[in-house]
């Protein structure tokens, strides 16, 4: 068995997931060496029980020939995060998919794009705008990223299409599951025009469990995600963290206040993600060589020095803070700092301090890097 043959088989394995695999890894050197260890080996990994060290040491061959047989009729690639072919942005999130099935192609371009996700229960406004903001972000060159569920998903997808873009789904279930199943056709125009992606096995059933792991995944795949409608208890909410947790910038499509469909985009913009109005409002984001350029040309005009300046550790930063939050901002540094050396040094309390580092970083004040390190913003 080669490298990437036991990285699929592990993949096929419930529960591991990213993390777990780094750990065994570290400890036995190459994925085959992990399917030849025995259960009682394995158990010495933090984290993996007697119920995964016994499914790993079982593991059979007969399940990997069927699982890439399956893949192979329906035109599934798939790649390992090992490959050449894995997407940059994916790659850098604390933890990518071991494994990505693929029908379809990532392109180079794919680097440049923007997630829109909200309401499987959305209204009108809610769709039409999904539909508007993807063809209009379409047309500027990025590629839209969504997960091809009922509501605004859909109409994402179907606004990138329809102005002839690249558009990419992210299921939470395997390909022989599509899901919801009147999406089959839609997920067949996403392939040819970009591409649908699962990180679960072919037989995977939608299970209620996967599509936070997927949630990662689309805002993983993208420079920022869009919000256009969010219940109180959205999934796109948990995009949102995600994205958060990732670097990611997060905008919000306001809504009428009294309106439940809007409740999780409204709060997200009190909370300090980006009000939008119109695509100029992502584009400007992320278009810094145009701004660049603009600078340039002031500074030359008034004759005034260009130059970059940084915040003092001691500077207190623009956006009033609380009182907390300054406190967490001056706690932070631009050398990384982990979850536990912040706690140990501000005497919070786990719950506020999650909630600050929320609130930070949707003021671009702080970021969080690889391995829940945080730092300040330059």
């Amino acid at each position: 068995m080669n490298q990437f043959e036991a990285l699929v088989s592990l993949n096929m394995v419930a529960a591991i997931g990213s993390t777990r695999l780094k750990k065994l890894l570290e400890f036995f050197g190459k994925p085959q060496n992990i399917l030849n260890a025995p259960a009682d080996r394995l158990m010495m990994i933090s984290g993996i029980g007697e119920k995964i060290a016994g499914t790993i040491s079982t593991f059979k061959e007969e399940a990997l020939e069927k699982e890439l047989k399956e893949a192979g009729k329906q035109k599934v690639k798939i790649i390992t995060f090992t490959d050449a072919g894995y997407p940059e942005n994916l790659k850098q999130i604390y933890d990518p998919p071991i494994v990505l099935y693929v029908k379809g192609t990532f392109q180079a371009e794919d680097s440049r794009a923007i997630a829109v996700v909200g309401s499987r229960r959305a209204s009108y406004y809610g769709l039409s705008c999904a539909e508007k903001f993807a063809s209009d972000l379409s047309r500027r060159g990025f590629t839209v990223v969504s997960g091809m569920a009922r509501g605004i998903d859909t109409y994402a997808h179907q606004g990138a299409l329809k102005a002839g873009g690249r558009t990419i789904a992210v299921m939470g279930s395997g390909f022989n599951q599509i899901y919801p199943p009147e999406n089959k056709d839609l997920a067949g125009a996403i392939a040819r025009a970009g591409a649908v992606v699962s990180e679960f096995p072919m037989d995977e059933m939608p299970l209620p469990q996967n599509f936070p792991r997927r949630n990662r995944v689309i805002s993983g795949l993208s420079l920022g995600v869009l919000i256009v409608e969010a219940a109180r208890n959205s999934g796109a909410l948990i995009t949102a963290d995600f994205a958060l947790e990732q670097g990611r910038e997060v905008f919000a499509l306001p809504g009428k206040v009294d309106s439940r469909h809007s409740f999780g985009t409204n709060g997200l913009i009190k909370q300090g993600a980006k009000l939008v109005s119109c695509v100029q409002d992502i584009v400007e984001e992320f278009d810094t060589d145009i701004h660049a350029g603009m600078h340039a040309r002031i500074d030359a005009a008034t004759g005034t020095e260009n130059r970059l300046t940084a915040l003092d550790e001691k500077e207190t930063p623009a956006p009033a803070l609380t009182c907390d939050e300054t406190i967490l901002y001056h706690t932070l540094s631009r050398q990384p700092i982990s979850m536990d050396d912040i706690l140990e040094k501000t005497h919070l309390t786990h719950s506020t301090l999650a909630e600050l580092i929320v609130r930070l970083q949707l003021k671009k004040l702080i970021r969080q890097l690889p391995g829940k390190q945080f730092i300040r913003n330059h």
